[in-house]
């Protein structure tokens, strides 16, 4: 090999391969121009930025597909404690599972609405989170569907988010305008 090699992932060798911005826009988002790029919510792509390609469409489709799979998925659980009551375990554990299944529904209804709202503060406790937003995933699918109604879930903080970055890039990129160089002759001259 010679000295100007790469290695596999694109760089020199023994310079370090951090999250240049090209790489990291690449990830999020299709990189079609300079500047920050809107970050893709599931099911919309990147429409929910102007309402276009077919945003109303899309939206309509999450409700009634986060809809039908709750309805569906209350079908299961009825099956399954009809199961339990075949089982004859006794009516103690047969409201203790209603009671889960309910309590867990409610804290995942909860934690996804306020998860459209605003990123997590500790991303570990969520993880934590993770296998009772599972047992309670009616609960995570009505959230969806309700917040269907007034945007794409998810749309008011990616739009923030989004609106704040495309400030910031303006900010920095009128700064940077015109020459530097030209500028301190100028300010020696005068």
């Amino acid at each position: 090999m010679s000295e100007n090699s790469e290695s596999p992932d694109g760089t020199a060798p023994g310079t370090a391969s951090g999250p240049s911005e090209p790489a990291a826009a690449s990830a999020g988002a299709p990189a079609t121009g300079q500047g920050p790029q809107p970050e893709p919510l599931r099911f919309f792509g990147t429409t929910w930025v102007a309402h276009d390609g077919h945003y109303g469409l899309r939206r309509a489709g999450a409700a009634i597909g986060s809809l039908a799979a709750a309805v569906a998925s209350c079908f299961v659980l009825r099956f399954a404690y009809q199961g339990l009551e075949i089982a004859d375990i006794g009516g103690f554990v047969n409201v203790l599972v209603v009671l889960m299944f309910a309590i867990c529904s409610a804290i995942a209804f909860r934690k996804t609405w306020e998860g459209f709202g605003r990123r997590p503060a500790d991303p570990a406790r969520e993880e934590t989170l993770r296998g009772l937003k599972a047992i309670g995933f009616v609960g995570s699918l009505l959230a969806y569907f309700f917040r269907t109604f007034t945007e794409a879930p998810g749309e008011k903080l990616r739009r923030t988010e989004y609106e704040e970055a495309l400030a910031r890039y303006a900010k920095r990129r009128s700064a940077r305008t015109g020459n530097p160089a030209a500028r301190r002759k100028k300010g020696r001259r005068g």
